[in-house]
């Protein structure tokens, strides 16, 4: 893993800094990212990967870089104290963040949005933890049974 501050873009007091990410795997294969950080957001602008990256690959890759993407930012010039490696919007946690989670997931099903993605930009957590709680708030009765019972 390696991740190498590229260049650092300032327009009207915003800063935008750019990092060349390179994964490398035991068994060869490879992925380059391109990332920018801005304010508080760590967006994927480009990615190569060898060989090419499944559905299941491309959906975890964000958990790949999240770590090396953020100890990076924190040194990087304009990236200091605005960047924190876990920056999660508050979230209830309970009953009501169950309730806030299924309200988002049938919003975003309605609007023909990926519904996990969408409980994941609101909480802030991994793919993994996001139908984890979508699974609770299905279990709440908040969310309709994921399939028919027998």
């Amino acid at each position: 893993m390696s991740v190498r501050h590229t260049w650092l873009v300032r327009e009207d007091g915003a800063t935008a800094a750019w990092f060349d990410v390179r994964l490398a795997f035991a068994d060869g294969a490879r992925v380059e990212a391109l990332a920018v950080l801005s304010g508080r957001e760590v967006r994927i602008e480009d990615v190569r990967a060898e060989p090419p990256l499944s559905l299941d690959d491309f959906a975890v890759l964000g958990e790949w870089l999240e770590s090396p993407l953020f100890e990076a930012c924190a040194p990087a010039p304009g990236g200091g104290p605005a960047v924190s490696r876990r920056a999660r919007p508050a979230w209830p946690g309970g009953t009501e963040g169950r309730r806030l989670v299924a309200q988002e997931y049938r919003a975003a099903r309605e609007e023909g949005c990926d519904p996990v993605l969408a409980v994941m930009r609101v909480t802030g957590h991994s793919r993994r933890t996001s139908l984890r709680l979508i699974g609770q708030a299905r279990d709440e009765g908040f969310l309709a049974p994921r399939r028919a019972r027998r």
